[in-house]
């Protein structure tokens, strides 16, 4: 049984993103840890994120445009940053940034509308 490429691309960006968010911002948690032990665990974590990044890309490339591939991740990145900021850091997620969040998917709707 094989997975379709859609599923697998986004499957496997969202993985990446899980990876990507903590180590960009799993840190902030941890404000006290020396800032080169900081980068040298965000390095360690974002290189999981780039195993599964690299072939989410390579694999839907052709199923998607670059640019598709591209609005595909932020809306992901957008997504999983928002569960991880009121979850992990637990900051509240406001109506500013529900009506941010919906304009950036509405220019996601233009990339993937064919005007043709």
């Amino acid at each position: 049984m094989s997975v379709p490429v859609p599923v697998l691309t986004i499957g496997l960006l969202v993985a990446s993103n899980v990876f990507m968010t903590f180590a960009w911002y799993g840190h902030l948690r941890f404000k006290a840890a020396p800032i080169i032990a900081v980068i040298l665990i965000s390095w360690g974590i974002a290189f999981f994120e780039y195993v599964l990044q690299v072939p989410a890309n390579r694999i839907g490339h052709g199923t998607f445009s670059a640019a598709q591939l591209k609005t595909i991740q932020e809306v992901i990145t957008l997504s999983v940053f928002a569960v991880f900021s009121w979850a992990y850091l637990k900051e509240p997620i406001t109506w500013q940034h529900g009506v941010g969040f919906a304009l950036i998917a509405a220019g996601a709707w233009f990339v993937f509308h064919d005007w043709a």
